[in-house]
């Protein structure tokens, strides 16, 4: 693969199972194709006070889908389409 083609390709998203890397997508790659992974650690720019503040509000918000509080994308963006 050269360098054109590695910056088109699409990323493979996989998890970990039993200490192996899966693949749980189709790919375009043909049916043996050998390629490197490279692991890249994603960071983010969240202070300690601010990943906590995530985390709750995370929380809150599936305890509200757990206890059926939710709403319907359709009808909330028909009532902000109202508003225009």
């Amino acid at each position: 693969m050269n360098i054109m083609q590695r910056a088109k390709a699409e990323p493979l998203h996989a998890v970990v199972k039993n200490g192996s890397l899966v693949v749980e997508e189709t790919t375009p790659l043909p049916e043996g194709q050998v390629f490197e992974l490279v692991p890249v650690e994603i960071e983010d720019s969240f202070d300690e006070e601010e990943r906590a503040a995530l985390h709750r509000a995370l929380e809150r918000g599936s305890a509200d889908i757990e206890a059926g509080r939710t709403v319907d994308a359709r009808d909330l963006l028909a009532k902000l389409e109202a508003r225009r």
